[in-house]
C-alpha cells in the first residue's frame, strides 16, 4: 500500500510517498481502507522538527516516520473479536499514521454520519474535538454566554463557531475580509474583520475568548474579558523553529498571573463520548465540516505548504486516490 513517510526533519519536501506492507488486523482491530485524511498543525511541527516534537520522536531524525491522525473510510476486514463493525461499513475517527491507504484501528473508530462526505468526515477528528473541548471543558461554556473566537476561519475556528452556537452561545468571530461571508454562513452572530477593526478595542466584553490565532498579547486581550472569563489558547504564532508557539504561551501565562480571568492552554485528548456527541451534531446538521481544498496523497507536500502559510480557510483534506 502507499503511505507518506517522514524520515528526516525539514520542509514539506522531506515528505515521501512509499510502498509499504498492507497491515493485517489483530483479533480486536478493524482494517479500514482510508478514503480521506487531513493536515493539522501537529503534523507541521512533527515534520519540521519542533524541539518539543523531537524530545518524544528523536532528536536527530524521526523515530515514528508516519504522519496523519484524522481518517474516514470503509471497513475492509475485522478481527474475530470485533462485533460492532462489518466489512462495508463507512467509518471515521482518529489513528496515528493516517496518511496511508489502509489503517488498522482498535480505538476511536465510529460510524460515519450519513449526511457528510468522506472528505468532510476525514477532516473532523483533531479540529472538531479541539474546538469542543476548548469551549465546553476548558472555557466552561454555558448557554447564553458571550464567546469571542479569534482565528475563526481555520480548521478549529470553523468548528468552534458552529459548536458554540449549538451549545447556546452568542458568538463573535474574528477573521479576515475574504472569510467574513463564510463565517456568517456558519451562524456567527457578529463578525469582526481584523483588517478593518481591532477586536480588543471594541469596548465589548466576553465570557470566553477562544484564541486560535494568538495575534494579540495578554494586556490587550484582557480588555475584552469579563472579570471571571476564561481565556483559552488553542493556537499561537509558530515562533522560532526551536520552541514554536510555546514562547507565546509561556509569555501569556506569566503575564496573566494574578488576574481574575483564567488563562488555559491545552492539547485535545480523544474521548469516545466526544466523538459520539460530534457525530450527533453532524447528523442533526448543527455542525458541518468545511473543506477548502482537497489534495491527492502524492501532493501531500503541497497540502503541507498550504497549511504552512497560516492562511488556510477551514480544512485541507488529503484523499488516497492517485
Amino acid at each position: 500500500m502507499k503511505a507518506i513517510l517522514c524520515t528526516k526533519y525539514g520542509s514539506p519536501d522531506v515528505l515521501e510517498i512509499h510502498d509499504i506492507e498492507k497491515p493485517t488486523p489483530k483479533d480486536d482491530e478493524v482494517l479500514v481502507k482510508v478514503h480521506a485524511s487531513s493536515v493539522n498543525p501537529a503534523e507541521w511541527y512533527s515534520m519540521t522538527g519542533l524541539f518539543l516534537a523531537r524530545i518524544g520522536n528523536g532528536l536527530i531524525k524521526p523515530k515514528d516516520t508516519r504522519l496523519g491522525v484524522d481518517y474516514a473510510g470503509i471497513v475492509e476486514a475485522v478481527g474475530k473479536d470485533v462485533a460492532q463493525f462489518r466489512p462495508g461499513d463507512e467509518v471515521f475517527g482518529a489513528r496515528s499514521g493516517a496518511f496511508a491507504e489502509y489503517l488498522c484501528v482498535k480505538n476511536h473508530i465510529y460510524p460515519k454520519p450519513t449526511n457528510i462526505t468522506f472528505e468532510q468526515a476525514g477532516s473532523a477528528a483533531v479540529a472538531a474535538v479541539t474546538a469542543l473541548q476548548g469551549l465546553r471543558d476548558h472555557g466552561k461554556l454555558q448557554a447564553g454566554q458571550e464567546v469571542l473566537i479569534n482565528g475563526a476561519s481555520g480548521g478549529v475556528g470553523t468548528f468552534a463557531v458552529q459548536i458554540a452556537k449549538a451549545l447556546g452561545a452568542e458568538v463573535t468571530a474574528v477573521c479576515s475580509t475574504r472569510n467574513v461571508d463564510m463565517i456568517r454562513s456558519l451562524g456567527a452572530d457578529h463578525v469582526i474583520d481584523y483588517t478593518k477593526q481591532d477586536f480588543t478595542s471594541t469596548g465589548k466584553r466576553y465570557d470566553i475568548l477562544l484564541d486560535i490565532a494568538g495575534s494579540r498579547p495578554w494586556r490587550e486581550c484582557k480588555r475584552v474579558l469579563n472579570p471571571n472569563a476564561h481565556y483559552v489558547i488553542v493556537g499561537a504564532p509558530k515562533g522560532n523553529r526551536v520552541i514554536g508557539p510555546l514562547g507565546f504561551i509561556i509569555k501569556t501565562r506569566l503575564a496573566s498571573l494574578g488576574a481574575s480571568q483564567k488563562m488555559i492552554f491545552f492539547v485535545a485528548s480523544f474521548k469516545r463520548e466526544d466523538f459520539l456527541l460530534l457525530s450527533d451534531m453532524f447528523e442533526r446538521g448543527q455542525v458541518k465540516p468545511i473543506v477548502e481544498k482537497i489534495y491527492p496523497l502524492h501532493r501531500i507536500s503541497d497540502a503541507m505548504r498550504h497549511l504552512g502559510t497560516g492562511h488556510a480557510q477551514a480544512k485541507i483534506v488529503i484523499t488516497m486516490e492517485s
